[in-house]
């Protein structure tokens, strides 16, 4: 069973949903700085691409 291109956008959305919470969980609990805010803001941002990813399931 291979893999077509709606498969391939639901693994990449569940993988940058998960790399976003690793990036918030960091901002939060591991970075007490400014960097803290960074990594949040971009695992805020892995979010929404994984959104899009989302979106365009069975669109292309």
């Amino acid at each position: 069973m291979g893999m077509n291109k709606n498969t391939v956008l639901a693994w990449a959305t569940f993988i940058m949903i998960c790399v976003g919470c690793a990036l918030i969980a960091l901002g939060a609990f591991r970075y007490d700085d400014v960097a803290g805010w960074g990594f949040a803001s971009v695992g805020i941002g892995f979010f929404a691409i994984a959104w899009v990813f989302n979106a365009l399931k069975g669109r292309v």
